[in-house]
Formats: structure tokens, C-alpha cells, sequence
């Protein structure tokens, strides 16, 4: 039994399933096509006894709830029955290699079927290059590509038949059949194979002055390729939806080092208990959540929280699995481990957002479960007519077969594909990655936007933001003392400082201290920069009245501070802090002017973020909100009937891109954040946002014209073909015109624009 690519099943690698009771289980599935697939697993599923299922053709799963007498083992034959597969959890096989070896297996029929394909075109539509008896050699290279080739189509219309419906294969099986068929017939028994033979540009044949029945082994030679191909493109960027858990866990180290007695050992992390105590040196990974108990340092959660400037931690701080120690030796008490830790949690958000993401139905499928069985009553209705009122079955079959033809789904097959090919190309050469047609669909109806703050509104780099100085220094004068002491320090905020332009000058006797700030000579005065809770101390002065001025002001503005001490005096204060992408203001306009409403999202306090928002024009503010907050917030308006987009790049950002209709995430950011989204802008700025938003939308205006295009002709000339008043003849050419017009339609696409080329 051969599965929807035309290979043998996976499941078959699943022999001798153990008898084993479950309450609950994620089942994956493997064949779906389409969201009707979807529907007849679950109703198949749904017929065992006291089983609830739901199956999701987006995530490739089936959620199922059974009694405990229940096994893995016919839950799997229930979708086997049905006409797929399904992966049993003891099988040693996992979904992404099954969903691989699917995605390969697709991408061979359509390798091979082009190769038939190209030929069989190349001679039936260029008389030039017509031989004798080319078209026998043309009927040879079809075979192939109607049986093998488009064998998953058949295959799943003789499914669908069997379920009492239709979807789009049962389109483009009975279209390539027809063509395949009529020309056949034409080839063999209607003098299409004479010698002389020529196709008269695809409006029929010449021989001896006659006019014989027109060949459309074009036809079924080319829709099966041009079909293959847009299941080809869907599967390689359905096969991406896992690979964020897989970016989750990656960040995760192997082993940790626990102090036992005093002495250090080295463990696998899955041996690592809750209030074991483990090391974390400079530049290494925290094994796992926990609360510091020795040591100071500064902890990198860029990848879990978005933020870019570093998070001073000392005895009592709480530190988060899977964070970078910067600058130095912690020993730290672990209070969460396995499933406990926070990585793991949005690993499970991020699980449940995209699982319950609903599957979008695809037009083409909805219409064609009317329209399928329409046109095979019309062609036999057509035959029966004509055969009882002119009593000539060749006529009759002629009129009905000029309906199959006529409703051949070239023009269907390609008004998607083609569409979301171009407009897919032209995001990638704009640095905008479009997943598929579900991500189209969303786009068209987003009306808020939540917008991270660090990485995506900002820059996602610490900058320098004000100095201020001792009365008898200039701001000059302070860079050049604090400059080359950070010069010596690894820490974020000291790279900062060191990156100032300042005079060249020797450090003797420096000195890190990790967390707090570090010291050193320079010239005959010893120099103090760090915390300045922690220059106070070892200055051992009260603030000046400019130092306070200006320390308060920088707290009121959530601005990182480092103070600067020489020869035991305070001499100034330098803050920093992230900065607003300069191109983050028009595209908030823009945003509004397409009558979508942008939020502030951000784990900052609310007198920072209302500052970014403020300077960008963003009247809403949700801040200091938690990763799981920002879930919580995607839901909250999804209840209120928005559709909602989420623009992130942090970990922390992941399961909420997951959870909105439509996620876009910074390729600047983490690898989590960019799985779990439906568009990567590889452009880091929110003009890029807009422009997705845009040529989105636009693809699928083209999408959708396409198909009313493909449909509207159907509904035209089915009814004359039924008449006799369109032969075969002329169902070709205007099959072969929707075709040429939805593909130019499509290409109008190329021509997209991006709005910082549209200002220039």
C-alpha cells in the first residue's frame, strides 16, 4: 500500500506495536494533504469506542483522548484504515524523518515527471520542431508522468471517492485523466496518428487537408509538474514548524559541574537535582534555574528575554537555565530542573500555541467539493443528452469530453502555486521570508500588531546615552579616564564605554570585578568604574549634588548607570541604554495607514517603554510583561475578535509568535523566535514588517484572483461545451489561456515594491 507520495507507508516500519494502554496521546500523521484529510481521520478516529480526537493538518498530529483499554495499536490501524499513516510512539521513528523522507519522495516525482514533461511540451506546442510520428513519441513520455507522477493525486482521489468526497485531487486527477484519455482515444482510433500529423498549435491536428482531433498530452503532461511542485514548496515549509522546540532545547547544556563537600564533579544534566549546588564560570551557560549562593557576576538573557543589557546578579539574584555568565565564578542552587525550568516551560508554550493554531481551509478545496461532482453529472448528463437526441455516441462522447476538458484544473492547479512562488521570490529578494498560503490568508485580516520592544522598535545594542561630569572635567576629559580601564573588561556595558573615541593610555594594576565594576591605574591615579552603588563604597564619599541630580534622572529614565572615580573622587556619570531604530517612526505610520493598530509589548518597566513609545508614535503600552504574559495578552485580544500579529526576536518572544495569527520574527533574534514565526524579516527594521504585511496581502489579492479567474471561466464554458458549442478543440485553448493568464497575473508580483524604495 503506498502512501500520498507514492512510496510505501511509514507506518509500515512500525511491526509488533506492544499492547499499550494510554489515556492520552499525540499521535503523528503522516499523508494529509489537505484539511479534508484531516476530517476524515477524525471521524475515523471518532468511531472507536469512547475515543475523542481531534487532528490538526497544520501540526501533522492527532490529539486523542481514549479509554484506558484502549491501544496505540488500533488507534494507528484507525488511520491506516482511513488511508494514512500515523507514527506509534515505540516505533524509532519520529516525525521529522518521516516528514523528510515524505519531502524527498515529493521532490523525486516532481524531478522525474519535469523531465517527461519538458519534451511532451516542447514538441506538442512548436510545430517546429515536429517530426514524424512525434506524437506517438509524445504519448510515450506522458505515460509516466499521468501513472507514476501523478499517482499520489489519484491515489488520494480514490481515498476521497471512497469518503464520498472531493477535493483539489480529484481535480487534477480527473483533469490529467481527460486530457490523457481524449488524446489517446484521438492518437489510436481518431486518425491523430498518422504520419503526417500536425499539431495546429494546439487548436487540433492537419493531415491531408482534414482536420483531425486535437492531442492535449501537453496537458496531462504539464499539470501534474506544476501541481508537484507547489505541494513540493508547502511541504518544505510545513517540515519547519518542529524545528523551534528543537531550537528550544538546544540551548540547553549536556553537563554541569556540582560541588559535593567542597569538590567539584562533573554530571550529566539529567543527574542534576533540585538544591544540588553547581559552578558557572565566565562564559559558560547556567546548567539550570537556581538561586546564586556565592560569586558576582553579569548574566547574558538576551536569548531568553530579548533584552540586551545585562542583568547584574549576587547572592540571593535568581539566574535562568540556559543564560550566559558574562564576567565571573558563581555557585548557584538549583531549584528547577527537567520540566521545571523556565526554558522548558516556553518550549511547552510555544508546543501549545502552534498546536493550537486552527488549520486554515484552502478555497480551492471548498469550492471543489461542490464542483467535482458537479462536472462529472454535466459530462454524463452531456453524453446521455446528446445520445438520445442524436443517437451518435461519438458525438455524445465528444460533448462530454469537452466538458471533462474544459473543466481540466490547469489554470486551479497553478493559481496558487504559481502566485505564492512569485510573491514568496520577491519577499526573499526584499529579505522578507513568507512561510506559505496560511500565513497569505492571516495576513489580509490582521488588525493589531504587538510589537517587542528590544531587537525589533530599538536596536538591540547598548549605546551610549549621556555623560555627565565632575564641574572642573569635560565630557572629553571623562571618556578618556573611564575608556581605557573598560577596555580591559569583557562586560556589555564597559565595551560601550571603550568603544568611545578617547586618547590611548596605559592601565597598570587592573583589577575585574565581576558584577560590580572593575579598577586600575592610569598615569599616577588609581581609577574606579562600575555599579555606583559600588564606586560609592570604595570612594567612600557622600554624592555631590550633580552626581544625584543626574542619577535620579537616569533611574526616572530606566537607563543603565556607571559611575567613574579618580583618586577617590566621584568625577561623572555615563548612561546607556538601547536605541530606537531610526526607521521604527514611519513604519508605525505606515502600519496605521493600513489600518492595523500597533502595541508596545515589552518585559521593561513602563516609564521606558512609554519613552520608545512616545518617540515612534505608539499610543498603546502593555510593559513589564513575563514570556508567558505576552501569550496571555496575544489571547486576550484574540478574544476580543482581533486578529492579531506578534513582531519579536527573543526566546521569550517564541511561543507568542506561535500563539498570534500572524508571527514575524527579527532575523537578528534567537533561532527560536525565527521557527516559531510565519514570516522572517531578514531586514532588521520594522519597514521590513510593513512591507510584509503588504506584499502579503497583495499575493493574496493575486491568489484570490486567480482562482475566481480559474473558476469564473469553468462556470462559463462548461455549460457551452455541454451544448456542442465548444469542441475539445477549443476547450484547450481556453484552458491553455486561463493558464497563460493566471501565470501572468502572478508575475505581476515581480514588480512588488518596498516602501523605503517608494520614499526615494
Amino acid at each position: 500500500m503506498l502512501n500520498k507520495s507514492g512510496a510505501l507507508p511509514i507506518a509500515m516500519n512500525v511491526v509488533s506495536l506492544p499492547m499499550k494502554t494510554l489515556d492520552e496521546i499525540d499521535l503523528p500523521v503522516i499523508g494529509m494533504t489537505c484539511t479534508a484529510c484531516a476530517r476524515h481521520i477524525e471521524n475515523r478516529l471518532n468511531t472507536l469506542p469512547g475515543v475523542q480526537a481531534s487532528v490538526n493538518y497544520a501540526t501533522e498530529s492527532a490529539h486523542i483522548m481514549s479509554p484506558s483499554d484502549m491501544t496505540i495499536e488500533a488507534l494507528v490501524q484507525a488511520v491506516r484504515d482511513a488511508g494514512y499513516d500515523a507514527i506509534a510512539p515505540d516505533s524509532g521513528v519520529t516525525l521529522e524523518q518521516a516528514a523528510a523522507d515524505d519531502v524527498r519522495k515529493m521532490q523525486l516525482h516532481f524531478w522525474v515527471s519535469f523531465g517527461f514533461a519538458v519534451p511532451v511540451v516542447l514538441l506538442s506546442m512548436i510545430p517546429a520542431l515536429q517530426f514524424s510520428s512525434w506524437q506517438w513519441i509524445v504519448f510515450l513520455l506522458t505515460i509516466p508522468v499521468v501513472t507514476w507522477g501523478a499517482w499520489p493525486f489519484h491515489r488520494a482521489t480514490l481515498i476521497n471517492l471512497r469518503h464520498g468526497t472531493a477535493t483539489m485531487d480529484t481535480l487534477i486527477s480527473i483533469g490529467v485523466l481527460a486530457a490523457f484519455t481524449w488524446s489517446t482515444w484521438a492518437l489510436i482510433f481518431g486518425g491523430s496518428g498518422a504520419l503526417d500529423y500536425k499539431a495546429d498549435h494546439g487548436l487540433g491536428g492537419m493531415t491531408g487537408g482534414m482536420t483531425l482531433p486535437a492531442l492535449y498530452f501537453e496537458v496531462a503532461a504539464a499539470v501534474p509538474v506544476f501541481v508537484l511542485a507547489g505541494r513540493w514548496f508547502e511541504s518544505r515549509a510545513k517540515r519547519r514548524s518542529s524545528a523551534a522546540i528543537r531550537s528550544l532545547l538546544s540551548l540547553q547544556i549536556a553537563d554541569a559541574m556540582v560541588v559535593v563537600d567542597g569538590v567539584e564533579h562533573l554530571v550529566s544534566l539529567g543527574e542534576l537535582k533540585v538544591d544540588d549546588h553547581f559552578i558557572v564560570r565566565p562564559g559558560e551557560r547556567v546548567a539550570t534555574d537556581g538561586v546564586v549562593v556565592s560569586g558576582a557576576s553579569s548574566i547574558d538573557e538576551a536569548l531568553l528575554t530579548g533584552e540586551s543589557v545585562p542583568v547584574l546578579v549576587e547572592p540571593g539574584s535568581k539566574v535562568v537555565g540556559a543564560t550566559i555568565n558574562l564576567d565571573g565564578r558563581l555557585e548557584v542552587r538549583a531549584t528547577g530542573v527537567g520540566e521545571q525550568t523556565k526554558l522548558a516551560q516556553i518550549a511547552q508554550l510555544v508546543t501549545a500555541a502552534q498546536t493550537g493554531k486552527a488549520p486554515i481551509q484552502r478555497l480551492a478545496d471548498r469550492v471543489s467539493a461542490i464542483f467535482v461532482p458537479s462536472v462529472l453529472v454535466a459530462a454524463v448528463v452531456t453524453w446521455l443528452v446528446w445520445f438520445l437526441t442524436t443517437q451518435d455516441a461519438q458525438q455524445a462522447f465528444t460533448a462530454a469530453v469537452a466538458v471533462l476538458i474544459i473543466a481540466c484544473p490547469c489554470a486551479l492547479g497553478l493559481a496558487t502555486p504559481i502566485a505564492l512562488l512569485v510573491g514568496t521570490g520577491r519577499g526573499a529578494q526584499m529579505g522578507i521570508v513568507i512561510r506559505g498560503p496560511e500565513t497569505l490568508e492571516q495576513s489580509r485580516r490582521v488588525n493589531v500588531m504587538l510589537l517587542d520592544k528590544t531587537g525589533t522598535v530599538t536596536t538591540g545594542k547598548v549605546e551610549l546615552r549621556s555623560i555627565t561630569s565632575a564641574p572642573e572635567l569635560s565630557e572629553d576629559d571623562l571618556i578618556n579616564i573611564a575608556a581605557p580601564i573598560e577596555k580591559f573588561s569583557e562586560h556589555p556595558l564597559a565595551k560601550a564605554i571603550a568603544d568611545q573615541p578617547h586618547q590611548s593610555s596605559d592601565v597598570t594594576n587592573f583589577q575585574n570585578f565581576p558584577g560590580l565594576g572593575a579598577k586600575g591605574t592610569l598615569g599616577f591615579k588609581d581609577v574606579i568604574v562600575g555599579r555606583p552603588s559600588w564606586v560609592l563604597i570604595q570612594t567612600g564619599q557622600s554624592e555631590p549634588d550633580w552626581f544625584s541630580h543626574a542619577l535620579n534622572e537616569a533611574s526616572r529614565e530606566g537607563l543603565a548607570r556607571v559611575a567613574v572615580a579618580s583618586a577617590g573622587e566621584l568625577i561623572g556619570l555615563i548612561t546607556l541604554s538601547d536605541t530606537v531604530r531610526s526607521t521604527s517612526a514611519g513604519a508605525i505610520q505606515e502600519l496605521m495607514n493600513l489600518g492595523v493598530h500597533p502595541v508596545l509589548l515589552s518585559g521593561d518597566n513602563e516609564t521606558v517603554a512609554r519613552q520608545v513609545a512616545d518617540q515612534v508614535g505608539i499610543s498603546e503600552v502593555i510593559a513589564e510583561v513575563a514570556p508567558e504574559g505576552k501569550v496571555e495578552v496575544v489571547r486576550e485580544r484574540q478574544g476580543q475578535n482581533f486578529v492579531v500579529a506578534m513582531v519579536g526576536d527573543g526566546v521569550n518572544d517564541a511561543a507568542a509568535l506561535a500563539q498570534a495569527d500572524l508571527g514575524l520574527a527579527m532575523s537578528s533574534g534567537s533561532d527560536v523566535a525565527i521557527e516559531a514565526s510565519d514570516i522572517t524579516l531578514v531586514r532588521n527594521d520594522l519597514v521590513a514588517a510593513v512591507d510584509a504585511l503588504r506584499l502579503s496581502r497583495q499575493t493574496l489579492r493575486v491568489i484570490k484572483g486567480n482562482l475566481f479567474w480559474a473558476f469564473a471561466y469553468n462556470v462559463a464554458m462548461i455549460p457551452l461545451a455541454a451544448l456542442g458549442l465548444l469542441s475539445p478543440l477549443l476547450a484547450g485553448a481556453a484552458m491553455a489561456f486561463s493558464s497563460v493568464f493566471v501565470v501572468a497575473n502572478s508575475l505581476r508580483l515581480r514588480r512588488f515594491t518596498s516602501l523605503t524604495h517608494m520614499r526615494s
